[in-house]
């Protein structure tokens, strides 16, 4: 008989996101015409920018003709795209990052746990606590952790609690780690990081040959300008960090898949027998084998960010979504809530009011205002007692929502 994967019974009953849909499934089958607004998952709801649209559609006429049809594209990624990318994203922030170094996807999502590929069983992972559930639970799946305990965390990981106290900057680990899984703006808090704040963790990685995947879903939503965009800019980075970024949260490709990681020729890592290994040759590898590439339609559609056009319409849906974001850091905090984040990123980290839990304020929430939002014990231990509003909605559901809300609780 076939015998499974034993790591996926480690899992937690429910994977965050799945869990929140079969609760407001529960809930609207109940209560069929109740007007539920989502604030919770965060998917965009904005149309593509145009100019990706119309590119998009360009390059499937050019899929009707014989001399312009494309079949299997390189699994890298169309150099096209690639070169716009290092040029407009990275060169031009000063990043010392080559066309060749970037690798196309279909989500920094996919690419956050796939990664692990390339890593070997025996190293010592750090993430922060709340995290971003995807890094924890490849990591299960991968066979890198043991058994869960009772407040969710897992043996095998190292847990570096973010909150309030510490302004939501994870401090150093008290022990040496070889992965670091780091995300900023963040996910779920909505806090940044200064590039003293990366620097502090370039250094840290150099000293103990420790490699940091750097989560940049969010930059676009950065608008202090004194923040870094990309580890990179951080002197040193080149020499100890991955880098995933996506097309999904700027410019609305959560539809279409679309996203980018950066893998430096520079970076090296241990074989078993302690020579140094390329990472960018086993990325490339892996790849290789296990992808066949974003389709040609869609790299078009992304090429299409980069023009003047697209640039310009690319930062008026990350405006509206970051006013979405303002209206309601602005109207819960005057009804009396704890709120931080949602100034250069489009997550709200909201303490829960009456030392309500995070799951029971979730089906507060619910069956009171008829809205969805993320309880924060869903990101770790250290996310009970906080609940993650998104602010990818329309406006008009935005203001509805706040409106139910302050209207039912005063805090």
């Amino acid at each position: 008989m076939a015998t499974i994967n034993d790591n996926y019974l480690k899992l937690k009953a429910g994977y965050l996101f799945p869990e929140i849909a079969r609760r407001v499934k529960a809930f609207v089958d109940a209560n069929p015409d109740a007007p539920i607004i989502k604030l919770g998952i965060g998917d965009v709801t904005e149309p593509l920018p145009k100019a990706c649209r119309q590119a998009m559609v360009d390059a499937v006429e050019d899929m009707g003709n014989r001399e312009t049809f494309k079949g299997y594209g390189p699994e890298q990624g169309y150099l096209w795209l690639r070169e716009k990318i290092a040029q407009q994203d990275f060169q031009a922030r000063g990043c010392d990052i080559d066309a060749s170094e970037i690798f196309i996807s279909d989500g920094s999502k996919c690419d956050t746990g796939n990664i692990l590929d390339i890593f070997g069983k025996n190293n010592k992972i750090a993430v922060t606590d709340p995290v971003y559930p995807v890094y924890v639970d490849t990591n299960v799946m991968a066979g890198n952790t043991g058994e869960v305990n009772e407040k969710g965390e897992y043996e095998g990981l190292v847990y570096l609690p973010i909150s309030a106290e510490n302004d939501f900057s994870a401090q150093l680990p008290g022990e040496k780690v070889d992965l670091i899984y780091l995300c900023f703006p963040n996910n779920p808090t909505g806090a940044t990081a200064t590039k003293e704040d990366l620097q502090k963790w370039v250094n840290y990685a150099q000293e103990n040959n420790a490699i940091i995947l750097f989560d940049a879903a969010y930059e676009a939503f950065i608008t202090d300008e004194s923040l870094p965009h990309s580890i990179y800019e951080i002197e040193g980075a080149k020499n100890c960090a991955i880098e995933f970024r996506s097309f999904s949260k700027n410019a609305g490709f959560t539809g279409t898949r679309c996203a980018l990681t950066v893998v430096p020729k520079t970076l090296m890592a241990k074989a078993a027998d302690g020579s140094d290994v390329d990472l960018w040759k086993l990325w490339n590898r892996r790849q290789s084998t296990k992808f066949n590439g974003v389709s040609y339609v869609i790299q078009r559609g992304a090429e299409a960010v980069y023009s003047e056009a697209g640039q310009a319409q690319v930062q008026d849906l990350v405006s509206f979504y970051l006013e979405n974001a303002k209206i309601i850091r602005e109207q819960l905090t005057a009804a009396g809530f704890t709120v931080y984040g949602g100034k250069n990123a489009p997550y709200i980290w909201v303490q829960t009011p009456h030392n309500l839990s995070s799951w029971d304020f979730f089906d507060k929430l619910l069956h009171t205002c008829n809205v969805v939002g993320t309880p924060g014990s869903g990101f770790g231990a250290a996310g009970e007692g906080y609940f993650r509003i998104s602010a990818f909605n329309s406006r008009a559901n935005v203001e509805e929502a706040m409106k139910r809300i302050t209207a039912k609780f005063q805090v």
